[in-house]
């Protein structure tokens, strides 16, 4: 297994001035219970969210957007289509897509429904260490959107998933690894908290999406989206007195933090 090296917000620094100078317009097609969140979360960060989920529009419109967003945690066969549609659209134009495999090893549907999208060119996997091991692993079942593992656990898989599909994966946990296959990129931070609040990492997901975009090294854009939600986690638990108040100064951390990037 190779080697991590760490990853910090002067790391991520330029990364996030770029962000801001390419505001990027993200397509998401995304669990129906982080919409909001999710919009939110790229807005305060000086994105653009858009949420197309018709077949025939979605494609469309990920021919136009920078990035596209697949979230598989509400997915039905009917969005399944709409996801291929979008997937194969953004393909055509050269538009990077990132996959998060919400609950996949726990249910069939969508585990199978996943493996098939890893043939398809994916830029980005974003998961805990569940779900990435399930990516990799027949066998491997989680519990829904909770991780069975730690993130440290599986480095060896994101880094095997990594070199067989051509992706940049990141697997988030108390530390978020992520890697090419050759190189591997260790982001601390965050905060316990972030895990009773529903959505921090399908909107993590969304915001890997935006860096995508950036015209600038893919394994070093991705860190920097996990380095910026996990400082603005930090800091948002820090000031928040439990999930219900997290939310605002979580959105409030993101947006004081694309801010100070623009002066």
């Amino acid at each position: 297994m190779i080697h991590s090296e760490p990853f910090t917000a002067r790391d991520s620094a330029p990364f996030l001035t770029l962000f801001q100078q390419h505001t990027p317009l993200v397509h998401c097609l995304t669990n129906e219970v982080v919409q909001s969140f999710t919009a939110n979360t790229l807005l305060a960060l000086g994105a653009s969210p858009a949420m197309v989920v018709e077949a025939e529009e979605a494609a469309e419109f990920s021919a136009i957007a920078n990035a596209l967003l697949i979230n598989v945690g509400t997915l039905t066969q009917t969005r399944s289509e709409a996801m291929l549609a979008a997937i194969e659209a953004a393909n055509a134009q050269q538009r990077p897509w990132v996959l998060d495999p919400v609950a996949v090893g726990a249910l069939r549907f969508r585990t199978a429904f996943c493996r098939e999208l890893l043939s398809l060119s994916p830029a980005a996997i974003r998961g805990n260490a569940s779900e990435i091991l399930a990516l990799t692993q027949a066998s491997a079942v989680g519990r829904g959107v909770d991780s069975l593992h730690s993130s440290d656990a599986a480095r060896e898989a994101a880094q095997t998933l990594a070199q067989s599909c051509g992706a940049i994966v990141a697997v988030t946990g108390e530390v978020d690894y992520v890697t090419d296959g050759q190189r591997m990129l260790a982001v601390p931070g965050g905060d316990p908290l972030m895990t009773r609040v529903v959505g921090t990492g399908c909107a993590l997901s969304a915001v890997v999406a935006a860096f995508c975009a950036l015209p600038a090294d893919r394994l070093q854009a991705v860190a920097s989206a996990c380095q910026v939600v996990s400082e603005a986690g930090k800091r948002a638990a820090d000031a928040a007195a439990g999930p219900g108040s997290f939310i605002p100064h979580f959105l409030d951390a993101l947006y004081q933090c694309q801010r100070q990037e623009a002066k």
